[in-house]
């Protein structure tokens, strides 16, 4: 059998042989002991249920591995990592002026809802950055069972976006943290409602069924060619969860994001609105921070705790960005539901493609 690290070598000429995601430099030089540590954790099912991992450095791709029985067209369900995407989209929106900006009030663009029904006056100010960072006034905690917007009553419904649009406005029992109380003024509470609500927005303002608009904005200007979006029963696209993308392509997203908006010459979303997108606007109750629909976890790096941005979803299906290591890394798996989905995932960034680097 061939050294690993002979083996490693030849799978990355393989790679960076097929894979023109950017430019293409000389693979950066890896330390192939814990990749190869990493691919013996999977084998012995150390690590649960990963399907793809994938790492770019400065543009190139200097590890790309698929497991249990994946390869490089799997179309990933990566569930609420496609809240991130949704977001790309309302900032290309802004930048093509389909969108006035992220102030727009939500209740504007339904103007057949509002005639029919009584909004509260707290709800009608609602705004896309109230839905980006997850602190409108929507009674809407997925993390509570007891919770009025809860997603899973939401998806037995008929009509979503009736259903989140009516909901209540939250209350705040003594234990909770009021918004002026909170870290930014806002007070986090995560709600996959606010997500598909962000995706009927830009379905009103676009006039495009959301894929069709994802299409158009985002995945044909990066190469992506194949994917799939979920619809609400009443046809609206699913801007909260269940997307679907090969993992090389959800590395573009990235890469994307690493370029401030930028590709091949053409800004498909204006730097102000990225900036925003991965500073923290929000604290969730876990003490990461939160900016527009992507998490900024608090990961150790480099011996302290460091703020990674990410795209997150159920399953342990990660995004990260790291801007100050030029990084994108892409991790997928099908743990869903597990508890050790995340925690295991963040940790094959950290126990073993950040190692690779030194």
């Amino acid at each position: 059998m061939p050294h690993p690290a002979r083996r490693f070598a030849a799978l990355v000429l393989s790679i960076t042989a097929c894979l023109p995601i950017a430019a293409q430099a000389a693979p950066p030089r890896l330390d192939p002991a814990p990749l190869a540590a990493l691919e013996a954790a999977v084998a012995s099912d150390e690590i649960k249920q990963v399907t793809s991992v994938l790492l770019l450095v400065d543009g190139t791709v200097a590890y790309e591995h698929y497991f249990n029985g994946a390869d490089a067209q799997t179309l990933n369900d990566v569930r609420s990592a496609s809240k991130s995407v949704t977001s790309l989209l309302v900032g290309a929106a802004i930048g093509d002026g389909h969108l006035p900006g992220v102030q727009a009030r939500v209740y504007d663009y339904f103007p057949e809802f509002t005639a029919q029904h009584p909004v509260d006056p707290r709800l009608r100010g609602t705004t896309l950055e109230d839905l980006l960072t997850m602190s409108s006034l929507w009674e809407c905690d997925d993390q509570n069972q007891f919770s009025a917007g809860n997603e899973e009553r939401m998806y037995v419904t008929e009509r979503w976006l009736d259903f989140a649009l009516a909901l209540p406005v939250k209350g705040f029992a003594p234990w909770m943290s009021r918004p002026e109380d909170s870290p930014h003024g806002r007070a986090h509470a995560y709600c996959t409602a606010d997500s598909f609500v962000l995706g009927a927005v830009l379905e009103r303002a676009t006039r495009l069924p959301l894929a069709d608009y994802a299409a158009q904005a985002l995945e044909r200007p990066l190469g992506i060619t194949r994917s799939h979006w979920n619809r609400s029963p009443e046809g609206i696209g699913m801007g909260g969860g269940g997307t679907r993308y090969r993992t090389r392509d959800l590395a573009r997203l990235g890469e994307l994001v690493l370029a401030g908006g930028r590709w091949q010459g053409k800004q498909l979303v204006p730097a102000d609105y990225i900036a925003a997108m991965i500073r923290p606007q929000a604290q969730t109750d876990d003490g990461s921070d939160y900016g527009y629909q992507w998490w900024g976890l608090k990961l150790p790096v480099d011996g302290k705790e460091t703020t990674v941005w990410a795209m997150s979803g159920n399953g342990g299906n990660y995004v990260f960005v790291m801007p100050e290591k030029k990084l994108v890394a892409v991790v997928t798996s099908k743990a869903y539901n597990r508890s050790y989905a995340h925690p295991q995932s963040r940790r094959v960034l950290t126990g073993f493609l950040l190692p690779a680097l030194r």
